[in-house]
């Protein structure tokens, strides 16, 4: 395995049969409709949420992913996994299994949200889409929450349902562009960042949400079982090939999400809090009682999680951050940015005082001791307006972290 695949799972060779996807194997290995797309490239797929999702194509870098999605624009196909919560009490129960007041997410929005233990340990996280009253997606990322909802929903009037819908992205500067040419009728009128859609494409209804896990403009679509996926896909391939995108796996996301501060499962576990991982903004902790609830009012609420910039190299996973040779933190994710010139990282820190500013040494894949530093989250883009459209400046070569302004 390469050792710049970090956040390993296992990785499964698919194998090319006359074109069409991989056999699916039993209940562990789904693979994705469009997965065909993938096959020419001599794929190796992760399982995630017991969905295969690509983590190498042969035909692109890591580096040329990169400046793909912060230059262009790209398609990959998720193993995000949406959960159906409908019923009279779906906000009810959604309020109760979800640390994120829900009942203020209108119809047609969208909104980021997490499912805590009672222990107040984190234990996966995703994306809810209000598609109605009483009827949510939970559009999460790789954990167990199908059997934690049924478990909880005895007393509650609601049906939890798989309902077997697949994720895909379409992200970078010209994202919106392909949506324009790639629908059958009018851009949507209302389609700000976080909002749901309807939208005709080669004849189908497809939902589409102006999300996604770059920070760069972009927005997912949702095929449903009734959904010609192959039709829908080969339209949105036909017209993105007009604007140069590629096809990519998860490398795509690694380096741009980290920099964005955009935590996944390797920044927490049962273990960490919201707290800790630096998500505490995103609770109100006047929200009535939820599972969890209780034990974060007794927690510590200082963020321990910071990013971490290493120079001249890249840094080893695990409790490889050093203070005078003694062990101080926990590398969760890392990799190199082609932007910034160096090390990118998220780091817990053992003690939440060692924040932003603080020097610190770090073992690095290579073996090797390299001088690094914490800092903010984001790294750059601290208002997030990239991903909204307010900034649209595309950048054309590596800007060096040190004339980014950002400490």
């Amino acid at each position: 395995m390469h050792p710049n695949i970090l956040n390993k799972r296992y990785i499964i060779k698919a194998i090319p049969v006359e074109g069409r996807r991989p056999i699916e194997l039993g209940s562990i290995m789904k693979s994705h409709p469009l997965s065909y797309m993938e096959l020419p490239f001599d794929p190796e797929y992760s399982l995630y949420n017991n969905r295969m999702t690509p983590e190498r194509l042969n035909h692109v870098t890591d580096d040329e992913q990169y400046w793909a999605v912060r230059q262009k624009v790209i398609l990959r196909n998720t193993g995000e996994f949406p959960v159906e919560i409908s019923g009279p009490d779906a906000e009810k129960f959604a309020n109760r299994v979800f640390a994120r007041d829900v009942s203020v997410v209108k119809v047609g929005r969208c909104s980021y949200n997490f499912a805590l233990y009672h222990s107040g340990g984190m234990i996966t996280d995703g994306i809810i889409l209000r598609l109605a009253e009483d009827k949510f997606w939970m559009v999460q990322a790789d954990g167990e929450l199908l059997k934690w909802y049924i478990a909880h929903a005895a007393d509650y009037d609601v049906t939890i349902s798989d309902p077997n819908v697949w994720v895909s992205q379409i992200q970078g500067p010209r994202s919106m562009d392909v949506l324009k040419d790639v629908i059958d009728g009018d851009f949507p009128t209302a389609w700000r960042y976080f909002d749901i859609a309807t939208v005709s494409i080669a004849g189908e209804k497809v939902i589409i949400t102006r999300t996604g896990f770059s920070s760069e403009l972009g927005w997912e679509f949702y095929l449903q079982p009734e959904n010609n996926a192959e039709k829908v896909g080969n339209r949105i391939w036909e017209i993105g090939q007009k604007h140069e995108m590629i096809l990519t796996g998860t490398p795509v996301f690694r380096a741009r999400r980290i920099e964005a501060g955009l935590m996944s499962q390797a920044e927490f576990d049962s273990t960490t809090t919201p707290f800790d991982s630096g998500l505490g903004h995103f609770l109100n902790m006047e929200k009535a009682d939820f599972i969890g609830k209780a034990a974060l009012e007794k927690a510590d609420k200082r963020s321990r999680t910071f990013g971490m910039r290493v120079m001249g190299g890249i840094a080893e996973l695990g409790r490889s951050v050093l203070v005078e040779g003694n062990k101080v933190g926990k590398v969760c994710s890392s990799t190199w940015s082609p932007y910034q010139q160096c090390g990118v990282a998220l780091v817990r820190m053992d003690n939440p005082e060692m924040g932003p500013g603080t020097e610190v040494k770090v073992i690095g894949i290579d073996g090797k001791t390299y001088h690094s530093k914490l800092c903010k989250l984001p790294m750059y883009d601290s208002s997030g307006a990239i991903v909204r459209g307010k900034i649209t400046t595309i950048p054309v070569s590596p800007k060096p972290w040190k004339e980014l302004g950002n400490k």
